[in-house]
């Protein structure tokens, strides 16, 4: 028979009894169970919390193998969110789980942000018109949002807390004047200290106009710590939160680790000149870029 209690006991010592319980009756939205969205659910339902709001309409294919939770011979062709849904309900059978089976658009945001404690971005890099209309929404509701990136053999790592430096504000899609240029801002944004720098073997599979960027399975579980730990501290109203403009990136190849700070956001000079910079290099000379994204303002 589960027993609570026992299943996730040995959190106790990091985590007081009374502050598992805390956990349990928390209700967390993950947008993404793929690579970083199955792992952080899978983690999250190991630390103990009881609801999630989960969102993904794709299958599992051979190319997730790498990287993603719920990825096997067994489960190539199902939904993603039925595969996590199951594992994490075979954690915790006590758990409350509502699936979003079509993403994340216009129509239903209200309803997957309903109630929510903390939102955990794990949306496809390059689905941003559902980024931002999460970011927007979040802001709006006054909803904290934490978002780890896999960057390398790492993470990059972001907080946004009600009432501070909003995402918009950070990464500055909307003055964006394409949607290359919204994609270089939002990786640069992601990463400013770039200590995954120099350690990519195969330069050529990072092609951000193309939609095609390279992954491994430890900067997925790295995500997962650092993303759990963070909703740890947030639901549990404890220990230091760095919310943007700073940030976190550490890279386990290259043994480096930064506190990133950026103020002003996109238009810190640093990040002006890294814009400059991204543009050369992922804008070929001759290259129209594509047309200026459409921001959705349901």
């Amino acid at each position: 028979m589960f027993d609570f209690k026992k299943a996730f006991s040995r959190n106790i010592g990091w985590v007081s009894e009374d502050e598992l319980l805390t956990l349990k009756n928390k209700k967390v939205a993950i947008a993404g169970a793929g690579g970083v969205g199955g792992e952080h659910l899978v983690t999250l339902t190991r630390l103990g919390i009881g609801h999630f709001h989960i969102a993904d309409f794709d299958d599992f294919e051979v190319h997730n193998f790498n990287r993603q939770a719920g990825a096997f011979m067994s489960t190539l062709g199902q939904k993603k969110l039925t595969v996590m849904h199951d594992m994490a309900l075979d954690i915790n059978p006590e758990m409350h789980i509502t699936m979003f089976d079509e993403g994340i658009n216009a129509d239903n945001i209200d309803a997957f942000l309903d109630g929510v404690d903390i939102y955990v971005d794990s949306i496809d890099f390059f689905a941003l018109d559902a980024r931002k209309l999460v970011f927007r929404k979040c802001h709006e509701k006054n909803i904290p949002v934490v978002t780890a990136a896999p960057v390398g053999m790492g993470c990059a790592f972001l907080c946004f807390m009600p009432g501070q430096m909003s995402a918009e504000e950070y990464f500055g899609f909307e003055a964006a004047q394409s949607e290359d240029e919204a994609y270089i801002k939002f990786y640069i944004g992601l990463a400013p200290a770039m200590v995954q720098k120099g350690s990519m073997v195969e330069p050529s599979a990072a092609d951000i106009m193309h939609k095609k960027l390279p992954s491994t399975p430890m900067g997925i579980k790295i995500c997962a710590g650092v993303a759990g730990s963070y909703v740890l501290k947030i639901l549990l109203g404890r220990g230091q939160v760095l919310a943007a403009p700073h940030g976190l990136h550490f890279d386990a190849y290259n043994n480096k680790f930064k506190k990133t700070w950026r103020p002003f956001g996109y238009c810190h000079p640093l990040q002006r000149l890294a814009l400059f910079l991204g543009k050369r290099k992922f804008l070929p000379k001759g290259r129209a870029p594509h047309p200026a994204i459409k921001i959705n303002r349901a």
